[in-house]
């Protein structure tokens, strides 16, 4: 039962700060779950995962488990990965391919499209069961690409994929277009990882230009008493450049670009910007790879995609990835307090092998269960829920930059310094337009 208002919930956010509940209430999280993740456009992978008819991978749409398959005829679909007769998983396989999903438990069985195909002993059932529609695995009702990239919603109705990104889509752009043959592919395996903290905590942090310098203080040391001469190998060059990057003065903070758009999107961009982290500039593979780039593109465009210095980009609620660096990381909330992260490394289509390796090697360096950022962020995620769930201060303050506000380009603001809390901000006025649109008290 709901025992929030929408007044109650509108209260909850101000224009400089936000109530501890929104992270630490069970009941809110219940209703985060019907009113923004039940409707908001989800992303949950990409279409180089279900290249061939029969092709799957099973993910969660929040608590919704779910299988995004290539039907028989070519269809990408998304279905609610439950039998129709009592009730199991129907697929178990984290991936695969397939000509039907088989229910464990009594045998019936389902195309890839979702129809039920076959019963054991169907004369049992008065009038037959195969064919009905009402016992075919459910189908999420909106499934929608872009540039490859799977999206689904559990609304029926609602804004077009398009309309949802707006001028985010141009991080996706970003990413596709650095590819010399024009697709990406997802490779390499995947990292999960997760932490005792509420989903707002990663994509927050994920766009938070204050943290590194404080939260990664000790691998910033380590790297700083590196000798250059270490950076040889491409994953230690990765590696020392980027803890010393997040040990920049606060001067290179306060220029960085930080931008919010509609639906609690937004994006950190210059960062990286003095020269190319994967692969770096000066080496003879990077050319490689822009000769082949500019050969599909032009030498012109080349050089335009390749000034793009976007680092993380949030798509609101549950993504977050770094077109820079071939890094995707989608968000499954469990309950108030448990999350889940999977993240997945790109290939570049008709880039040198070597670009593949080094982005591999800068998912170990900050996605990796061991590296050295990764472990410091969600050190903090869980001491930061554990703060809010205390109940003596009941404010958390989002104050930075609040005033500096500047419109940019269409659908877009950037904050009037590089620290600004402006994405947070954008992202909670996303949360209360969300979990305020239904009627007053209703579900």
């Amino acid at each position: 039962m709901n025992r929030y208002t929408n007044q109650q919930i509108a209260d909850l956010v101000r224009p400089d700060r936000v109530h501890r509940a929104v992270y630490a209430d069970p009941a809110l999280f219940a209703l985060e779950m019907k009113r923004i993740f039940g409707r908001a456009w989800l992303a949950l992978g990409h279409e180089s995962q279900v290249a061939t008819p029969g092709a799957f991978f099973t993910t969660h749409m929040a608590a919704e488990p779910v299988i995004v398959v290539r039907d028989l005829k070519g269809e990408i679909r998304v279905l609610i990965n439950r039998c129709t007769h009592r009730g199991p998983l129907v697929c178990h396989e984290a991936r695969g391919e397939t000509r039907q999903f088989v229910c464990p438990y009594h045998g019936w069985t389902f195309e890839p499209s979702g129809e039920l195909r076959f019963v054991p002993m169907e004369s049992g059932y008065a009038g037959g069961v195969c064919g009905r529609p009402d016992l075919a695995l459910a189908r999420v009702p909106r499934v929608a690409s872009y540039r490859g990239f799977i999206f689904a919603s559990m609304a029926p109705e609602g804004e077009s994929l398009a309309d949802f990104l707006g001028p985010i889509a141009s991080s996706y752009d970003d990413m596709v277009d650095r590819a010399p043959a024009g697709e990406v592919e997802v490779a390499g395996g995947m990292f999960r990882h997760a932490y005792n903290g509420n989903w707002k905590l990663v994509l927050e942090n994920h766009i938070d230009t204050v943290h590194p310098a404080f939260v990664h203080q000790s691998s910033v040391h380590a790297a700083r008493e590196q000798p250059d001469s270490l950076a040889t190998s491409t994953a230690a060059e990765i590696q020392i450049r980027q803890m010393r990057q997040n040990g920049a003065p606060p001067a290179v903070w306060e220029r960085l670009g930080i931008f919010a758009g509609p639906n609690g999107h937004g994006y950190m961009g210059d960062y990286h910007s003095d020269d190319r982290l994967v692969v770096a500039m000066a080496n003879p593979i990077f050319a490689e790879y822009r000769a082949a780039l500019s050969a599909r593109v032009g030498a012109e465009r080349a050089t335009e995609i390749l000034s793009n210095h976007r680092f993380n980009t949030i798509v609101y609620p549950n993504c977050s990835f770094m077109s820079q660096f071939r890094q995707y990381r989608i968000v499954q909330p469990i309950a108030v307090d448990r999350t889940i992260v999977n993240t997945f490394s790109f290939r570049l289509k008709g880039a040198p092998d070597a670009m593949f390796r080094d982005t591999v090697a800068f998912a170990n360096v900050v996605n990796g269960t061991a590296s050295e950022v990764l472990t410091d962020d969600l050190e903090v995620y869980e001491r930061a829920q554990r703060g809010l769930s205390s109940g003596q201060v009941d404010w958390v303050y989002l104050g930075r930059g609040l005033g500096g506000d500047v419109p940019d380009s269409p659908g877009l603001r950037r904050g009037g310094q590089g620290t600004s809390e402006l994405p947070m901000r954008n992202q909670f006025e996303a949360w209360s337009r969300y979990m305020t649109a239904d009627s007053e008290g209703g579900e």
